[in-house]
């Protein structure tokens, strides 16, 4: 038990070494998160990949080449003797058409070839419900952990999944806790499913690792960035935190990045705490490199996280069989609906923030489909956002990767102060990137967040006479359109839940944005023009 075997006798003895300690023991914990069934590459904007452009090696990931780097690292840490564990944390259903069209399979199928060690549970792996869920438990090689929810009152997971695990590598004693976003009711199709604090869970999955004598403790979580940073800080027995969800880049050149590659956190010892993330899609292996003494502590954490760019060579095997897979979706992917001026912007770190033009043509959209029912406010939550679109053509396989949920539309009735409590759920947790930022069409607002959660939210406009913007009133009722899991209640959105008059009756979303781009003559000129604003 590590941290109650390390007195200042131990501490003095360790501080005499002038060399590496006997039994310090290195682990090489190679990583990806997010990676939403990105099996081919991806342009630098996240958007899909044509051949044309990835012949000219301008872009990144895909599984093919995401295969080849890890074998490389992997085959020449353990020529040196080293030590490895794959490690995913979560998120590896949904967001291409792969995963539209074949479900969890095709994600067992590529992670078993990948020799994946540990898997992390994220809320994504629950959009198709438990029985989707079980469906990839069932197939995988690898094991599969969640700890902060109880699948007890689900009969058909109940004893398939455990919350921490231990490995052994090189001969020690690895243990790994699983952990997944709190909110993961709001936000996916957990049925029966409940989940817990998770810091309250980590806490004690890590003490009982601790009592049984495992002194190297993971936390492989799919919470994001911030919550893994409020874990290193509240508890001390977590070694590393391998993170997931916020889909943040960490590094130590990137000017971009959100923080350094490891983001080193003081947990309540003292004892900075490595926490490390990889971007998302595939576009980066993670290669966090931790060095243990014989006591249990950690004693330097030093990596980075590789962009998998054009050097990388796919691998044979893979590229084969995602050619065999692509078949049978190619007649639907490249049928061409319209085309688009300039990029429109979908990427999560921009419509999870602000307007984006993306968010403005989706809104403008369902608002436009159910104009002639009533309907004056659209609301359409970033989160159902997946990808931007390059200028050019648009293809029914672009607008499926941006709306890749099968979401159709809804409407709804509720009055202005519940339109207010909409858009303040939509602003309380932007600080972590959630998918409840709303945008919206028929409607302006502004938000504050130097405010406290619940009073960011001001300025609240709706269309008056003519082009004129007028106050909302806060007692009058407004037909909504949205699509049917926000209407239901996901991301948080309650208030729409609870409204009058709810109709979910499609059609599917994209068809919605197919049908408005040719309405509008197949060509679409994205724009934003103000409709939320943020006071700085």
């Amino acid at each position: 038990m590590k941290r109650r075997l390390l007195g200042a006798t131990a501490l003095t003895l360790f501080a005499g070494f002038t060399g590496a300690a006997y039994a310090d023991f290195t682990l090489n914990i190679l990583h990806i998160n997010d990676f939403h069934s990105r099996f081919d590459p991806i342009t630098g904007s996240d958007s899909n990949c044509d051949a044309e452009t990835d012949a000219k090696g301008e872009c990144f990931g895909g599984i093919a080449r995401l295969k080849t780097i890890i074998d490389e690292t992997r085959a020449g840490i353990e020529a040196d003797g080293g030590n490895t564990l794959l490690l995913s944390a979560g998120d590896n259903f949904q967001g291409s058409l792969y995963y539209t069209t074949y479900k969890s399979k095709v994600v067992s199928d590529f992670f078993n070839q990948m020799k994946f060690d540990v898997v992390a549970t994220g809320n994504h792996e629950f959009d198709d419900g438990p029985a989707e869920f079980l469906k990839f438990i069932e197939a995988a090689k690898f094991p599969i952990i969640g700890g902060n929810f109880d699948v007890t009152r689900d009969p058909s997971l109940s004893g398939k999944i455990k919350g921490s695990i231990v490995v052994e590598v090189g001969g020690e004693k690895i243990g790994i806790i699983g952990a997944t976003a709190e909110d993961t009711p709001e936000i996916a199709s957990t049925d029966d499913i409940e989940f817990y604090d998770v810091i309250q869970y980590v806490r004690g999955a890590s003490e009982a690792l601790d009592a049984a004598g495992v002194n190297k403790i993971i936390l492989l979580s799919h919470i994001g960035y911030t919550v893994d940073m409020q874990v290193a800080a509240a508890l001390p027995l977590v070694d590393v935190i391998v993170g997931g969800h916020s889909h943040t880049l960490l590094s130590n050149t990137d000017e971009k990045a959100a923080g350094p590659y490891p983001t080193l956190v003081k947990n309540p010892e003292g004892v900075e705490v490595p926490v490390v993330q990889a971007n998302q899609y595939g576009k980066y292996l993670g290669d966090i490199a931790i060095t243990w003494d014989d006591t249990g502590k950690v004693i330097k954490a030093e990596g980075q996280p590789y962009l998998i760019d054009a050097s990388a060579k796919a691998d044979e095997a893979f590229a084969a069989q995602l050619a065999d897979l692509a078949g049978p979706i190619a007649d639907l992917t490249s049928e061409v609906i319209g085309s688009t001026t300039e990029k429109l912007e979908g990427a999560r770190e921009v419509c999870r923030v602000q307007e984006c033009s993306m968010g403005n043509l989706l809104a403008d959209a369902i608002l436009d489909r159910v104009a002639d029912q009533g309907a004056t406010i659209a609301f359409q939550n970033s989160g159902g956002i997946r990808s931007s679109i390059d200028a050019g053509e648009i293809t029914v396989g672009d607008v499926l990767t941006v709306l890749p949920f099968s979401n159709t539309l809804a409407t709804v009735q509720i009055n202005g102060g519940e339109v207010i409590e909409a858009l303040e759920n939509g602003v309380s947790d932007v600080e972590n990137g959630a998918g409840r930022f709303s945008q919206v069409a028929g409607l302006k607002y502004s938000f504050d967040l130097k405010k406290p959660v619940g009073e960011r939210i001001s300025d609240v406009l709706v269309k008056g006479e003519g082009d004129t913007w007028v106050p909302i009133d806060e007692d009058a009722t407004y037909t909504i359109v949205t699509n049917n899991y926000v209407r239901g209640g996901g991301d948080g959105f309650g208030t729409f839940a609870e409204g009058e008059n709810p109709y979910d009756f499609g059609p599917p979303l994209e068809q919605v944005l197919a049908d408005y781009i040719a309405k509008l003559g197949g060509e679409y000129t994205p724009y934003t023009d103000g409709r939320i604003t943020e006071i700085k």
